[in-house]
């Protein structure tokens, strides 16, 4: 069954529990919903998305499988920032430089075979100068090998979620079981921003960097074109195409675009931008909850606590079409019953939003605080509770 918690938002969000059920109210006139009109792009597949909310505001073909080329790179960073939080790497470890990482194909940092290459710099010369030696050789560091390091790029994107996704190396390099999507790809760059924000902001800005006695610019032009952009990867093969994701941060709001297969490296710098300019011109940022605000406390059974906090562990930010941020309806839906353990950042509910009326997105709700097994006896006595339930 779902149980229903009701508030209703002041000018300033002021919430207030109200008796029974009720939702999420911001009033306003009634109107019919006018939705912005989809710009015309010049690219194969692309994606426009809300990072505070993950709503998907423009698409075209966001989850036609292609190749993902140098966008790879995004998940072997990923697995890169996970080992250095788990202590498996260190940023100032050497990395020996193996054959097959010096004689990786297509883009390089320039590594020498028989070298020891600290992991900064692996993680440098892989962003920035998008590296494929860089990744093999980090890939070998964390797996032993790049073949069962791409089984861990496998595992790492099923456990995020991106369900089109398929790996066979670390670096981007074609192979016809090697693909993604855009909406995988805007999936794994919204985590590579939660999960390793202070990571992010250090290096996929930077516009160079020098290694071996050469500097490589970093290929994503946005970074110089617009100041608020601030990563995140570009990629281009023949198959692919030319790629560009693209991060923009202006006041409160990070917009993600994902473009994939534009005709060339100016054209995808130009669309993505038209892609960016679009979502932050036709789309009001509406600030519904801050990160690990309670938006509702909700009765757990058989637990050492009796109710969990219910929320968001990141800045809930909806976007809206310009002049109907008055508009929005949003209620509370969590599942019931609710039994421990709980974990905290586990599913326990749905935030469901409409305008006007209509439904317009749901998004998950998650525990903010773990929940362990109550002792016999507190579990005794809810599966009583439950029983009558």
């Amino acid at each position: 069954m779902s149980d229903r918690i009701s508030r209703r938002f002041s000018s300033v969000f002021r919430a207030s529990v109200l008796a029974g059920c009720a939702s999420l109210l911001l009033a306003g006139p009634a109107g019919a919903q006018q939705m912005p009109p989809a710009p015309g792009i010049a690219a194969k597949a692309w994606l426009l998305v809300e990072f505070g909310s993950g709503q998907t505001l423009v698409a075209e073909n966001a989850d036609q499988r292609v190749d993902p080329a140098s966008l790879t790179k995004l998940m072997t960073a990923y697995l890169t920032f996970s080992a250095l939080k788990q202590g498996v790497l260190k940023l100032d470890q050497g990395v020996p430089v193996t054959e097959k990482a010096w004689r990786t194909g297509g883009s390089k940092m320039f590594i020498k075979v028989g070298t020891q290459v600290p992991v900064e710099d692996l993680i440098k010369g892989m962003i920035v100068q998008s590296g494929n030696d860089a990744c093999v050789a980090l890939a070998e560091a964390i797996a032993g090998s790049e073949e069962r390091f791409a089984q861990m790029m496998n595992q790492e994107a099923a456990r995020l979620g991106m369900k089109n996704t398929h790996y066979m190396n670390a670096t981007g390099l074609p192979d016809p079981e090697h693909y993604a999507t855009a909406r995988d790809l805007a999936t794994l760059t919204t985590a590579i921003i939660r999960d390793f924000p202070t990571e992010y902001a250090k290096y996929y800005s930077m516009k160079e960097f020098r290694y071996n006695n050469i500097t490589q610019p970093n290929r994503n032009r946005l970074l110089w074109a617009d100041p608020t952009v601030d990563g995140v990867k570009t990629g281009h093969t023949e198959s692919a195409g030319y790629c560009l994701i693209s991060s923009s941060k202006r006041g409160p709001r990070r917009l993600l675009s994902v473009l994939l297969g534009a005709e060339s490296d100016g054209m995808r710098a130009q669309e993505s931008l038209k892609l960016l300019n679009h979502g932050f011109q036709y789309y009001d940022a509406v600030s519904l909850y801050t990160k690990n605000q309670t938006v509702s406390e909700l009765k757990v059974f058989k637990g050492k606590d009796n109710t969990v906090r219910a929320g968001f562990q990141n800045d809930f930010i909806l976007a809206v079409p310009k002049g109907y941020s008055s508009r929005i309806q949003a209620q509370l839906e969590s599942k019931q019953p609710l039994v421990a353990p709980v974990s905290q950042g586990q599913v326990i509910g749905t935030m469901k939003v409409s305008l006007d009326g209509k439904p317009y997105g749901e998004y998950p709700v998650v525990a903010l605080d773990a929940v362990p097994v109550a002792g016999i006896l507190g579990r005794g006595i809810d599966s009583i509770k439950l029983w009558f339930k």
